[in-house]
């Protein structure tokens, strides 16, 4: 018997606890919204937070709430974006595919070195003692976007520079956060005019540390004056949308290539394009 007491007593205690626990989660609980549970199995769960989002349970939540559109998962896609759009409801949005783009041609072959960079092999280190090449502006060539990339859509090549497999690439930007020198940006897919330097030095300074750096020569400007002008040494793109095809000729005469194509083939059938909507227009007015 004073063995049994304990037990009784211990035993009435964690019952009439476990009871209390359960009132108390029954008063207490919040009801889910069960499209959240639908919405986020729906999602990649890549958890990248290229979202704007913690996580894609954050992101579920916050297009239930309303806060977040459908078409906000850049890594779904278009298919997410109409499966989330089914669920809520609502419109899915225009999908704009949008891809990493690296803006350095600072390889081997145009970069000069600084000299011997001892270190730690990551950008983030050599960039807080000025870098390892004299450009204090281009790629450094150690890979930090690289490790950073979760989709296998980027890899180092034998130049020395980061390059981007576009069909892998979902716009997460964890390349753009992971760059100490803010050279990787978001583009859309077919916006193939890029200027690729961001050196901020003067023309003879540019160009004797790197071959393929921006002087400022305002050749591009020049010939695209509503699209392109120059600032602190740097030629800018203002608006892609309106360098028109027979203007990119005159802007690609470029010294040192500094702006430019990305993908030549595609460019060239859009020039031709314009050139064949010119000679139909003149030949209408003759």
């Amino acid at each position: 018997m004073d063995v049994l007491l304990p037990i009784l007593i211990m035993a009435s205690l964690g019952f009439l606890f476990s009871l209390g626990l359960a009132v108390a989660y029954q008063k207490l609980k919040v009801e889910e919204d069960p499209r959240v549970v639908e919405v986020s199995a729906s999602l990649p769960q890549a958890n990248c937070g290229a979202c704007g989002y913690s996580g894609c349970r954050a992101f579920a939540e916050g297009v239930v709430a309303g806060d977040a559109p459908a078409n906000g998962c850049p890594v779904g896609g278009a298919e997410t974006a109409q499966r989330l759009a089914e669920i809520l409801g609502v419109e899915a949005g225009e999908i704009i595919k949008k891809v990493a783009r690296l803006h350095c041609r600072g390889d081997n072959a145009a970069a000069k070195d600084r000299g011997d960079y001892l270190g730690l092999t990551t950008c983030y280190a050599a960039n807080l003692v000025g870098g390892n090449k004299q450009c204090s502006y281009g790629c450094m060539g150690y890979g930090d976007c690289v490790r950073a990339c979760q989709f296998d859509a980027l890899y180092m090549g034998d130049d020395g520079l980061p390059h981007v497999v576009e069909e892998n690439c979902t716009a997460c930007g964890k390349c753009v956060d992971a760059c100490p020198r803010n050279l990787f940006e978001l583009h859309p897919l077919d916006q193939h005019i890029l200027v690729f330097c961001r050196s901020l030095d003067r023309g003879p300074a540019a160009k004797k540390a790197c071959k393929n750096a921006c002087i400022g020569c305002g050749i591009c400007a020049r010939a695209c004056p509503d699209a392109i002008e120059i600032r602190d040494n740097l030629a800018v793109i203002l608006d892609y949308k309106k360098i028109v095809p027979e203007q990119i000729p005159a802007m690609e005469k470029c010294p040192t290539d500094s702006i430019g194509r990305l993908h030549h083939g595609e460019d060239s059938a859009e020039e031709a394009r314009g050139e064949e909507a010119g000679e139909k227009e003149a030949a209408h007015e003759g």
